[in-house]
């Protein structure tokens, strides 16, 4: 009886040192799954696929505000059935002219009277961690020129969430409805990101967390506790050609 006691004794030690071990490797993150998505980023140039047909969201791109220009189109004017629209701008300036305003109003209008189901605008900027209070006083400006029954959303970077001055985040309160912040940079997810998410809450606006389709992710814990997370938008890429 005494050696099977001993027996259950170091089997059940053995256990709970696997336990520790696991918590201290946490499995391999695995990667981003359109099919596991709902909403989703689809940029000029990549292919629509078959998980669009049961998208709730779609952000797609329209057009570029280039240094010396107004808005440059990348798209016609689309028909999307079922999912919620928003209308992206990606911007290289924050200079724009009245003219580049009526423009971007103009295509707004249009998507709206094809029958898209649309949410709003929103803006691509690469905005510093340190420009944020720059860059809100611009969202303020379009936003006052931005129909009522439009939201205005704006993409992020992640290191807004672990870095930025809590006064300049407050900036963008009651000026964007919306943040979607990025965890990637060109294929891959930005090394680290956990780390950086687990101060997203520090942003004090409705905020998504934008991942890349085929990149490694890994939900942080508590995330979804966070009172102003509102969900995911992948980054849709068309297949790597063959090296």
């Amino acid at each position: 009886m005494g050696q099977k006691i001993a027996l259950f004794l170091v089997r059940r030690a053995a256990w709970g040192l696997a336990l520790l071990l696991a918590s201290c490797h946490p499995a391999t993150p695995a990667k981003v799954d359109p099919a596991n998505y709902n909403a989703f980023f689809l940029w000029a140039g990549v292919k629509p696929q078959p998980v669009l047909d049961r998208a709730k969201t779609v952000y797609l791109l329209a057009g570029e505000v280039r240094p010396g220009t107004g808005l440059v189109l990348l798209r016609g004017v689309p028909h999307v059935r079922k999912a919620e629209v928003w209308l992206v701008v990606r911007t290289g300036r924050l200079d724009w002219s009245e003219g580049t305003y009526a423009e971007v109003l103009s295509e707004l209008s249009r998507w709206r009277a094809a029958g898209n189901r649309l949410a709003g605008l929103q803006i691509d900027f690469d905005a510093a961690t340190s420009g944020i209070t720059g860059y809100a006083q611009f969202l303020a400006g379009l936003r006052a020129r931005l129909p009522a029954h439009y939201q205005l959303s704006i993409t992020g970077l992640l290191d807004w969430s672990a870095n930025a001055d809590p006064s300049a985040l407050g900036t963008l309160k009651g000026v964007v409805d919306e943040v979607v912040v990025q965890t990637y940079q060109g294929r891959s997810t930005i090394p680290g990101y956990a780390a950086y998410l687990e101060r997203l809450a520090r942003v004090p606006v409705p905020h998504k967390v934008a991942l890349v389709e085929g990149g490694e992710w890994r939900e942080p814990p508590g995330l979804r506790r966070d009172p102003l997370f509102r969900g995911y938008v992948v980054f849709l890429l068309n297949p790597a050609s063959p090296r």
